[in-house]
């Protein structure tokens, strides 16, 4: 009963709960709305008062200045106060988000400028917008306003596109605004006697107006308008816009007295706008002056002269930017009066330049990337935030053009060289008679200079029999007047890696300005015994286990990279016969000293041998030793035995070969003309045995299984031949090949072994297949054998080039002696040396067609317009009595040579007549003589001893 009860009693209080929550609920649901009704009707009637509110303001506004019907009529000027008030509600109301009336808010922001700016030529108080500053009541406030709405200027101008007409007039304005309120200069009102004395306050209160902008992005604004106005073909800032913003751009300088964080912002977002230099050198030179007046190269330079200000210009430019900075410097350094660039040269200019050249080269890859861009000054780089488009190629090109124009060289390299060069203007060298042998310490070459007070000894020591003369005092290598020249060639050196798509620019400027290659020459000279061999590899021994080299060693590297460039072009003409400026004893010295220095750093393993042959300098250096050899072996210059170095005795040599000792293999590979031939012809034949003795091919083999044997037909030698040998694999031809003469009756000859009767398979062989009417090869007029351009002609004729290859390489293989007078230039192809950095084809021509190659050199030297000769990048064959034109290049036909691109028709005609007839000749030939011959093997020798 009590149970029931209970329950009952627990069911309806549950009820009753409920209900009442329901109740709660309800009436909280009522508030929230009543709540929310109520925010809803405050929220509109405070839209509506701010509506109402700004409209009444831009009323105030429209109607103390209404919309302009005829820009051209004065401005009637109002109570200033009366503006003020107008213009501080007006911008008060502004907001960026009100985006719906802005072009409405953009037009009378136009016109306040333009009034602003003409009350400024009043000289009252009430009228001039100035005077409002010196009301008491209003000063600060207007001090706020004037900041406020200088600073709209500025996001206004972000906004417009200059080369828009009318967004062009609306820059103009903005700009003159922003000038007009950071002087006082147009401040009529301060010209009254009465206020003369608040000139300063106000000249304090336009840089503390300047410093604020500065402090809101001032110079980004700025940079942006000048990479939109002026980095495109055609330039759409006008002259006076451009004006304004370099103006405004130096004046938070000259507020600040040129304080270092102003400067660093102006190199980072002014100076480094692609051509900026150039275009106010094109527009106003107004703007060029005004910085020349303040020094701002000058300030420039010293800044970035100091670790801390370069590191930051470096990170934050980085890539394209920093290229172009480089270029407006070295452009404007270029416009200064000789007597100040000559001041700024040393050390500061030079200085600068190489750390800002190094800091592009460390920004930029070397190969390209999923994220890189081929730059056509920088090669692959991985660009940053600012893209390609906003650059200006061409300008810049040639601004950095100017750093090795004829002028600045002769201003930063040449006057120095010039003068270190007297009493040293001439250097020779003195062969001492007597019979030559192989050992250096038997021959000296003796330097002897003309002034000076005579000569410095024997270059090599000893007295093998030259003149000899007193030693002068000779320079030191660390010298002032010595590192001077180091840290130019430095800069110029930090320019070729950095600028790689210009090196040959930069290497012709340097090679082909007056005589400073040469003077460079005597400099080298001057530095002791073997032009300062010793104090250079003392200088390596040390500098090599730092990061990059010192200005000395650059140096030294620059003059090589700048011979080789020159040496490469020059023509037998030049070098043999007019020796001008450089004489044949100059190269013969220089040889000399590259070889010995070469040998020497890697014997003691002063080159890191892990690296040796890809160290920068180890690779200028070296290439201009090949570069020098070649020639050399080409048309000789050098005496006999020259290219020996006297510290090696081939026994030793060979000794510590077969001990795998590294430094030996790597003179072997890049230097094997140091040993002499009859050394490296034994090493080649020990090379062979070798690979025989690992290939089981020895000569006891005569009867084994692997050996081949061919059978051939007296009169059908070369058929048979190829028909039986063409066919087998290079590890068969390797191998003992047995040859059965057949005669003319069809009975066999008496003899099947592998010398004398494969010796005279071989000689027949070759005797056929170069025999004119076959017409695979042809012969010059030294009847020396190439290729014949018109070797189609027989069938299957590259199939049979191969078949010649491996044949002669089977000759080389066992050391048998073929007489086959290939044309030199034939032979190099077949060594792989057209294949190495700056092989010139033009060098090798005459051993194909002296008539052609002098007839090319006859336009080189030509003095008047080549256009006249009526050339074109194309050459005319006689083929079977039909004329075939071949273009040079594609679109070659309907290019005309003229004295600009003479050189370039020079070495296309050459490469034409040596290669491209003949290529795929040579290629099967090349490929059937390296099947059986190591191209490694062939690299210790030159082309004339291979020809041997």
């Amino acid at each position: 009963m009590f149970g029931r009860t209970e329950t009952k009693k627990d069911s309806f209080l549950e009820q009753t709960k409920a209900a009442r929550e329901e109740r709660e609920r309800e009436r909280a649901q009522e508030e929230q709305r009543d709540r929310s009704i109520v925010l809803m009707q405050k929220t509109v009637r405070g839209w509506l008062a701010r509506t109402k509110f700004q409209r009444m303001i831009l009323n105030d506004f429209d109607t103390l200045l209404p919309p302009v019907t005829n820009p051209s009529k004065d401005i009637e000027l109002k109570s200033a106060l009366q503006i003020y008030q107008a213009a501080s509600h007006f911008l008060l109301q502004w907001k960026d988000r009100d985006s719906s009336d802005c072009s409405a808010n953009q037009d009378r922001l136009e016109r306040l400028c333009r009034y602003l700016i003409a009350s400024l030529e009043s000289d009252s108080p009430k009228t001039s917008y100035i005077g409002v500053a010196l009301n008491k009541d209003h000063s600060l406030a207007w001090i706020r306003h004037i900041k406020k709405l200088l600073y709209r200027c500025c996001t206004a101008v972000e906004r417009l596109r200059p080369e828009s007409h009318t967004d062009s007039i609306s820059l103009a304005l903005y700009l003159h605004t922003l000038v007009a309120f950071t002087s006082t200069s147009s401040w009529v009102l301060l010209r009254n006697k009465s206020l003369v004395g608040l000139k300063a306050g106000m000249l304090q209160l336009c840089s503390n107006i300047m410093g604020e902008l500065v402090q809101k992005g001032f110079y980004l604004t700025l940079r942006n308008v000048l990479v939109k106005g002026t980095c495109r073909t055609v330039i759409t800032l006008k002259p006076i816009s451009l004006t304004a913003i370099m103006t405004l751009a130096i004046r938070p300088l000259i507020g600040s007295n040129f304080s270092d964080n102003l400067m660093s912002q102006f190199l980072v977002q002014i100076l480094s706008v692609p051509g900026i230099t150039f275009q106010l050198e094109q527009f106003t030179q107004e703007c060029l002056h005004s910085l020349a007046t303040h020094h701002i190269l000058e300030k420039s330079l010293d800044l970035l002269s100091v670790d801390s200000s370069m590191k930051y210009v470096i990170n934050t430019l980085q890539n394209s930017n920093l290229l172009s900075l480089l270029a407006n410097l070295v452009h404007l350094y270029y416009l200064e009066p000789p007597e100040n660039a000559a001041k700024l040269a040393y050390p500061t200019f030079t200085f600068v330049v190489t750390q800002l050249l190094n800091g592009i080269l460390t920004s930029v890859g070397h190969s390209g990337g999923a994220f890189s861009q081929w730059h056509e000054l920088l090669g692959w780089f991985t660009p940053g935030k600012e893209r390609l488009q906003n650059e200006n190629l061409p300008l810049i090109k040639k601004q950095i053009h100017l750093l090795w124009n004829h002028r600045l060289v002769k201003l930063l390299l040449g006057d120095n060289l010039k003068q270190l060069s007297i009493g040293y203007e001439t250097i020779e060298y003195t062969i001492p008679s007597g019979n030559s042998t192989g050992n250096l310490l038997k021959r000296a070459l003796t330097f002897e200079r003309s002034g000076g007070g005579g000569g410095l000894g024997t270059a090599l020591g000893g007295d093998g029999g030259g003149k000899k003369s007193n030693r002068s005092a000779c320079r030191k290598i660390g010298s002032a007047e010595v590192s001077r020249v180091a840290l130019t060639c430095a800069m110029y050196h930090g320019a070729l890696n950095a600028l790689s798509q210009l090196r040959l620019d930069i290497l012709s400027g340097l090679c082909y300005n007056d005589t400073v290659l040469h003077d460079l020459w005597l400099l080298l000279g001057s530095l002791g015994t073997s032009c300062g061999l010793k104090g250079f590899i003392e200088l390596l021994a040390v500098n090599n286990q730092q990061s990059c080299y010192e200005p000395p060693l650059l140096m030294l590297s620059l003059f090589c990279d700048c011979m080789t460039h020159y040496v490469t072009i020059l023509d037998d003409l030049e070098m043999y016969e007019q020796q001008t400026p450089f004489t044949l004893n100059d190269y013969i010295a220089l040889s000399h000293f590259l070889n010995t220095f070469l040998t020497r750093t890697i014997q003691d393993q002063i080159f890191d041998i892990k690296t040796v042959t890809s160290a920068p300098l180890f690779v200028s250096m070296h290439t201009l030793l090949l570069c020098l050899y070649r020639r050399d072996c080409r048309r000789s210059f050098a005496p006999v035995n020259h290219w020996l170095v006297r510290d090696i005795r081939p026994s030793h040599f060979l000794t510590d070969l077969e001990k795998g000792k590294k430094h030996t293999q790597i003179l072997l590979q890049k230097m094997p003309h140091i040993i002499p031939h009859e050394d490296r012809v034994q090493l080649f034949r020990k090379f062979v045995q070798n690979e025989k003795a690992v290939l089981g091919l020895t000569e006891s083999a005569c009867a084994s299984p692997s050996s081949a044997l061919v059978t051939v037909h007296r009169d059908r030698i070369v058929e048979d031949g190829y028909r039986q040998l063409a066919a087998l694999p290079p590890h068969a031809l390797k191998g003992v090949i047995r040859v059965r003469f057949v005669n003319q009756q069809g009975l066999d000859e008496a003899g099947i072994d592998q010398d004398g009767v494969f010796k005279e398979f071989l000689e027949e062989t070759i005797k056929r297949v170069f025999d004119p009417s076959l017409n695979l090869f042809k012969t010059t007029t030294e009847q020396r054998l190439y290729p014949s351009p018109t070797s189609h002609m027989q069938e299957n004729h590259l199939q049979l080039f191969e078949f010649v290859g491996r044949m002669l390489g089977k000759a080389v293989y066992e050391g048998i002696v073929v007489d086959v007078p290939f044309a030199s230039f034939f032979l190099s192809q077949v060594l792989g040396q057209t294949h190495q950095a700056l092989y010139s084809c033009m060098d090798e021509l005459p051993s194909l067609d002296k008539e052609l190659y002098r007839s090319l050199t006859f336009i080189k030297h030509y003095q008047g317009d080549v256009a006249d000769l009526d050339l074109t990048f194309s050459v005319d064959e006689d083929v079977m009595g039909k004329i075939v034109t071949h273009e040079l290049y594609q679109g070659g036909r309907a290019r005309g040579v003229n004295n600009d691109n003479k050189i370039n028709y020079i070495h296309y005609m050459a490469y034409f007549r040596m290669h491209t007839q003949i290529r795929d000749q040579t290629v099967a030939f090349i490929r059937g003589f390296r099947s059986i011959v190591n191209p490694d093997w062939l690299a210790l020798f030159s082309t004339p001893e291979v020809s041997q």
